[in-house]
């Protein structure tokens, strides 16, 4: 995984402006992405964003709901919870040429409060691999949190990486952006 403080863009990264629909000052968002061998790709997008990393956190957390605000999300139900590890089915599905395509993952996720990490796991699904965390920090000015999302993904065999690259790369980008609009409306309800 990509440490935040060593988040660069590298060749081949995507530096990507906000939408002019959102109405947050931030800067760009900041994506890489590193071809692995046997066509695994891992994936980091990060984002500065004004809203305080503790509602960052609900957002994240509030995991039956995420497929209200996270696109392509279909469902997002918790299995089961002890302590700071959760247990969530996940089903994503999106139109791929023409064609609908869904994805179906368990995961196990372990919650670090203190250190404002996310991290997962795939214990089932329609994936090889798929890994990653997510990252909360605020920043020095304390102005603003920064967010990083880090994915290790692999997909099956016969699954064209090719094609799902770019998917996975929008994809990031844009549930990025819908945490971040989702945690400015739940700021607006305060």
């Amino acid at each position: 995984m990509v440490p935040i403080q060593d988040l660069q863009p590298r060749s081949g990264s995507v530096l990507i402006a906000s939408p002019e629909s959102v109405s947050v000052k931030r800067q760009a968002i900041e994506q890489t992405m590193e071809r692995l061998p046997h066509g695994a790709r891992r994936l980091a997008v990060q984002l500065r964003t004004p809203i305080k990393e503790s509602l960052l956190w609900d957002v994240l957390t509030d995991y039956d709901k995420l497929s209200e605000f996270i696109p392509n999300l279909a469902s997002s139900t918790v299995l089961e919870r002890t302590g700071n590890r959760v247990w969530l089915n996940q089903v994503g599905s999106q139109q791929l040429l023409g064609l609908r395509f869904s994805a179906q993952v368990q995961l196990e996720l372990v919650e670090y409060r203190a250190e404002g990490k996310l991290q997962f796991h795939l214990l089932k699904g329609d994936f090889r691999r798929f890994e990653g965390s997510w990252i909360m920090r605020e920043l020095a000015e304390g102005t603003s949190t920064s967010l990083l999302y880090e994915l290790t993904v692999q997909g099956c065999i016969g699954m064209p990486v090719a094609l799902i690259e770019q998917r996975l790369r929008d994809d990031l980008t844009a549930n990025l952006l819908a945490v971040e609009m989702e945690g400015l409306r739940r700021q607006s309800l305060v």
